[in-house]
């Protein structure tokens, strides 16, 4: 992760607004420093977290515990699960698709059991409603976490993209490609899964953990994309995307649909291309982001100006506007406009794309505050 200094900028449209939503208007807001990835989540990273799930689901059905000192049971993680043993596979048959159900005349293991549960805890609500108990703040989540690999054949009609859906996520050649596929409440899931990772880790040297791996917010996503450019177009300063080479600084829709021109015909790995001044990559083009941010056209006319943000939880019964969630920086298949710094769109929380993946945040307030990078 590449820590982004605290400071303030001009937020908002720094060019012609040609959809005329007129949703980004200029202001000045301050940020808080933070961590964020140098790169997209990749599909080599978000495996280890399916790969956990998958494996905590196993060990729990074969009855791999171990007993704590406070006479608690946890799941022993270092059982050798042998996946290729049939008796094993028996044991596991719930979590297959039988041979003659699969399509292909072969057994294969059933992605949609793949749920991560995790507790979370509203803490703003809680705020708001001091006399109520914290109890009632405490949220459930039990979201399928596998991605969506359909994506590439739903998404693009009459088009041939059999071959890249059948092995975009779990070919290890795309080991370095952005995940894609993932919903807003997938990344979510990914990040709690993270900070728990690294809180066990931590707490086995005895160290502190003040924060959280979380989404970032459209300002923080503006802020670390423009890498210190205020009122630049682009993370590299613009006004061109492309260098004095002829060569295109980011992957996206280039010329009249000429995917390929860019050196990229879909996503590329996420460490292609410049970083930015804050050594962030692909900050333009390549997969769109999510943000923690619902989208609203006049949302930046009624937020703050220290760490703004507008955020809303949702359930089932939640209008679908209000599920919109801001997504940014432009993909592999969007046209120049999109890859502006400031330039908003969104999609809705529940939906995955070909072209949507994500990153994470982390934040810690007090070296940020004097704006010294802090000692990990």
């Amino acid at each position: 992760m590449m820590y982004i200094p605290s400071g303030s900028y001009k937020m908002g449209a720094s060019d012609e607004d040609i959809r005329g939503r007129n949703d980004a208007s200029v202001h000045t807001v301050q940020i808080v420093g933070f961590y964020m990835d140098a790169t997209e989540v990749s599909n080599a990273e978000y495996r280890q977290f399916t790969n956990f799930v998958r494996d905590s689901i196993a060990h729990f059905i074969l009855g791999d515990f171990k007993d704590m000192p406070d006479g608690s049971q946890h799941i022993d993680y270092r059982k050798r699960i042998n996946w290729r043993d049939p008796e094993v596979q028996d044991q596991l048959a719930s979590l297959y698709i039988p041979a003659e159900q699969s399509g292909w005349g072969r057994k294969e293991f059933d992605v949609s059991k793949l749920r991560y549960h995790y507790k979370t805890f509203d803490l703003a609500s809680s705020v708001q409603n001091r006399n109520d108990s914290r109890t009632k703040y405490v949220q459930d989540h039990d979201p399928e976490i596998y991605p969506d690999t359909t994506v590439w054949m739903r998404q693009f009609n009459y088009a041939f993209n059999e071959p890249i859906a059948m092995q975009y996520f779990w070919f290890t050649g795309f080991n370095r490609y952005p995940v894609v596929g993932v919903n807003y409440k997938q990344c979510e899931a990914f990040c709690e899964w993270r900070t728990q990772l690294w809180k066990t880790e931590r707490e086995k040297a005895r160290m502190y953990t003040e924060s959280r791996f979380r989404l970032p917010s459209e300002q923080e996503w503006e802020w670390a994309a423009r890498g210190g450019r205020n009122m630049s177009p682009y993370p590299w300063g613009g006004p061109y995307i492309i260098n004095k080479k002829g060569c295109y600084l980011a992957n996206f829709k280039p010329l009249r649909g000429n995917y390929a021109a860019d050196g990229g015909l879909y996503t590329v790995p996420v460490d292609k291309y410049n970083a930015n001044d804050y050594g962030l990559k692909n900050m333009a083009g390549n997969v769109s982001e999510w943000t923690s941010s619902a989208y609203f056209g006049g949302s930046y006319n009624q937020m703050a100006d220290m760490n703004p943000n507008v955020t809303y939880n949702t359930n089932d019964n939640t209008p679908l506007f209000m599920k919109r969630k801001v997504v940014r920086g432009g993909s592999w298949r969007d046209i120049q406009y999109y890859l502006q710094v400031s330039t908003r769109d969104y999609e809705y929380e529940d939906t995955s794309k070909a072209y949507i993946g994500f990153r994470c945040v982390y934040t810690e307030v007090v070296p940020a505050l004097s704006n010294r990078r802090p000692m990990r």
